[in-house]
């Protein structure tokens, strides 16, 4: 592993973000809400984390792996955490108590946007829900993450991504074809449905802002996995619309582009992303072959149609030059081509590295961690949203549970010690 310092990514700019005059809510957990509300918090938003005391977000606990101390040695705090909650500040509240219900309400009363995940309905009980907030603030917009909606027959159930790729087709055309070595369906890597939806979820929460500005109202976004799922099935999801495909698996090959796909080399795998027919004809003249002049490959439909005679005639030439090799013969002749890294590879690439993706922040900068508290540096990816003049910045590491409570209650408030303690007292806030 290269040991040179990584260089200071955009998102280091001390510039004021582009989001710095809105205040967000985040009443979510785990990933589509916090994916949205991070997207929002790096772009400048003042974005407090309301968790539960003693407990907090469920992904603290998803591990192993967990965060090392500062003794480097394990603690129980999960890294998953780190990856969806950057620039955000936690505050501890009971919401099942009338008190934490209260202060969550006050907190509403001046924020800009609320986001949760509970299920459709949940947080009226609490007096919440988007009818009860934008009754106190209208200018409020409020976005419900679910698995399937507020209306429906599925929305009172509650959606995991993995269910949700089950259901939406994207397993069914996730893994190797029918018939070959490990078939079957296949989730992908990532929990993707929530990323998605976290994503889909900033996009409508900035167009509900604009809306804001012609109206002086906020609204209610309805947002679903179900929803996103279908909608990310996209050129897969259009041939079956308009043309009744139902698509199969079929492994790393493209359904409609060839070659697309991992090719084994003299010392493992490649992948060519060969998207046309001028980066086809380049890849010939470079390897020493005349395919692109054979009628059958001549084109892409040429190509899809002959995959079955091209595919193992390229295996057996890519075969005959270790990976390095064919990424060097092809990189100055414009044919997309690379490794295939593990992570680890992935993040100690050069282009990587010069982008500044991985960022490392102190949660009390200059300071010890408090007692009982032994992780202080959080690692994480940088946001990929380079903005010229108001670029992401960095500002808080992700938080220790109930970090900010006092802080945040105080200043937002006006709480003095002696309230934040009786209400410590009564468990409404964490310790």
């Amino acid at each position: 592993m290269n040991d040179d310092p990584t260089p200071t990514p955009p998102s280091a700019a001390p510039a004021a973000g582009a989001l710095s005059h809105l205040r967000v809510l985040d009443l979510s957990r785990v990933l589509a809400g916090p994916w949205s509300t991070q997207n929002l918090a790096d772009l400048g938003a003042d974005v407090i984390k309301i968790e539960k005391p003693g407990e907090g977000d469920d992904t603290r606990h998803w591990g192993p792996p967990f965060m090392p101390g500062e003794d480097g040695q394990p603690t129980r705090e999960a890294c998953y955490f780190a990856a969806c909650n950057r620039n955000k500040r936690s505050v501890t509240v009971d919401m099942a108590t009338p008190e934490g219900q209260q202060l969550i309400r006050a907190l509403a009363r001046d924020s800009d946007v609320v986001v949760e995940n509970f299920k459709t309905g949940g947080l009226a009980r609490y007096g919440l829900d988007y009818a009860s907030l934008s009754a106190l603030n209208p200018r409020l917009v409020y976005c419900s993450v679910t698995g399937f909606g507020q209306t429906g027959p599925y929305a009172p159930r509650a959606g995991y991504d993995l269910l949700i790729q089950a259901m939406s087709g994207l397993m069914s055309i996730t893994g190797q074809p029918d018939g070959a070595p490990g078939a079957g369906p296949l989730r992908v890597g990532v929990a993707v449905i929530d990323l998605f939806t976290g994503l889909y979820a900033t996009s409508a929460i900035l167009a509900a802002l604009e809306a804001r500005h012609r109206t002086g109202r906020g609204q209610h976004i309805d947002m679903a996995l179900l929803d996103v799922a279908m909608a990310i099935l996209a050129n897969q999801g259009a041939g079956f619309l308009n043309a009744g495909n139902v698509p199969q698996r079929q492994g790393n090959t493209h359904p409609s582009v060839v070659p697309y796909q991992d090719f084994p080399t003299q010392d493992g795998y490649m992948l060519l992303a060969i998207g046309n027919d001028g980066q086809f004809a380049r890849f010939c003249d470079a390897a020493g072959v005349d395919w692109a002049r054979d009628a059958r490959f001549t084109t892409n439909a040429g190509r899809v149609v002959h995959r079955a005679e091209l595919i193992p005639m390229m295996s057996a030439l890519t075969r005959t030059r270790a990976t390095a090799d064919w990424i060097t013969l092809l990189e100055d002749k414009a044919v997309p081509c690379g490794p295939i890294n593990d992570i680890g590879q992935a993040f100690d690439d050069a282009q990587v590295r010069a982008r500044g993706l991985r960022v490392e922040q102190e949660r009390w900068p200059g300071a010890q961690p408090p007692e009982g508290q032994r992780v202080n540096r959080v690692a994480s990816t940088a946001s990929p949203l380079r903005l010229s003049d108001t670029p992401p910045t960095l500002r808080h590491a992700p938080p220790a549970l109930g970090q900010h409570t006092d802080e945040v209650l105080r200043e937002r408030l006006g709480l003095d010690a002696a309230q934040l303690q009786a209400l410590r007292d009564q468990g409404v806030i964490g310790a």
